[in-house]
């Protein structure tokens, strides 16, 4: 059989843990025997950060913004035992995070401060200049308590607009946007005047072309219409909005196993990965040579998602096929009563055949 012929490589991000186990069984087994796969490697497990002190994580946004399409494994971001047990010299950042600012992303920004005794928090602006300062009085404390202050640019929150618009054009899908700007007067609004701004002036008339809309309203408004909804538009969040939300339609259609996560940058460059981790117990099994049903529907899509936009970009319409024939044959697996153990316990089809991590893997490649 010839093999499905690739001209751009893909930016493939290697991973930690378990869904490292499953990415090289879904390249074997699912993608390789049918793609004459180009990609250019950068191995993002915790080890190989400690060896070159997260430069490969560098390296690999750089990548991305050469290439312009990336596909990423699930990795570690340490805590104080991870440091323990990898030995690593420091706690280094999210990969997600460093790779999401050299992409031009959008991350929440915070600065949080226990308060210990009865006292005031103020707002301070000092210009650069050495004009006036403005100072704003957040809380007379009389007694102890938190604060937290948070921040953002216009310019991030204008990269986070249109990486939107853009992602619901390639998609032809509507898409909303929700905020709280009847509480947030100033924070909140100042995301729905810049989206409306940027959607006015840049993307009205090609919304128009191609017959999708542009909606805005409130964050719980926008709650109680998704619940009721069928679907099939691009809900646009600010990020602990979109953290919260993201995981909750996760869990109600079944498995956090079953989401994507496409990081999607105003410039153009693409980021597909799994939503969920590494599957940290899962792997402590697999150590022990013990039997895992570790779903692996997330991390199949993030890489037809990569492979489709890639053939997308270059053209290749048997690329874009293949991609599409292996999520119809992960769907179809599942819907034939095949699944993981995640999925069998909360199925309504009878006698589902609960499989380990590789058969599930097998029986999709038994159906391309």
């Amino acid at each position: 059989m010839t093999k499905i012929a690739m001209k751009t490589p893909l930016v493939e991000m290697d991973g930690d843990e378990m869904t490292r186990i499953i990415w090289k069984m879904i390249k074997d087994e699912l993608i390789c025997p049918y793609v004459d796969l180009k990609t250019e490697y950068y191995d993002l497990g915790l080890e190989n950060r400690e060896a070159t002190h997260d430069q490969v994580t560098v390296d690999s946004a750089e990548a991305t913004k050469r290439l312009g399409v990336a596909v990423k494994c699930a990795t570690i971001t340490p805590n104080a035992a991870r440091m323990d047990e990898y030995h690593l010299s420091q706690m280094w950042k999210s990969p997600n995070g460093t790779i999401r600012a050299i992409l031009d992303g959008t991350v929440y920004k915070n600065t949080e401060l226990r308060i210990p005794a009865p006292g005031k928090v103020e707002l301070v602006y000092t210009p650069a200049d050495g004009g006036e300062e403005v100072r704003a009085t957040v809380q007379e404390f009389d007694q102890p308590g938190i604060a937290q202050g948070i921040h953002n640019l216009d310019a991030s929150i204008g990269s986070f607009a249109r990486a939107s618009f853009e992602y619901a054009l390639s998609t032809h899908q509507d898409i909303w946007f929700a905020a709280k700007d009847t509480i947030s007067k100033t924070y909140d609004h100042r995301f729905k005047d810049i989206f409306q701004e940027i959607f006015d002036s840049e993307y009205k008339e090609r919304f128009e072309e191609t017959g999708i809309e542009y909606f805005y309203t409130l964050i719980d408004d926008a709650v109680a219409r998704v619940i009721r909804s069928e679907g099939g538009f691009i809900w646009a969040c600010k990020n602990y909005d979109g953290d919260v939300m993201s995981d909750m339609l996760s869990t109600a259609f079944g498995s956090l196993a079953m989401m994507t996560s496409v990081l999607v940058s105003p410039h153009g460059y693409f980021e597909y990965e799994a939503a969920h981790g590494t599957v940290q117990r899962h792997y402590y099994k697999h150590l022990k040579g013990e039997e895992t049903s570790t779903n692996s529907v997330a991390t199949i899509f993030a890489w037809t998602g990569a492979l489709r936009k890639r053939g997308e970009l270059d053209e290749l319409d048997e690329l874009v096929a293949f991609a599409d024939r292996l999520e119809k044959a992960t769907i179809a697996t599942i819907e034939d009563g095949q699944m993981t153990g995640d999925l069998a316990a909360i199925t309504t089809l009878e006698n589902p055949e609960k499989l380990n991590t590789r058969d599930f893997i097998m029986a999709v490649a038994s159906r391309l």
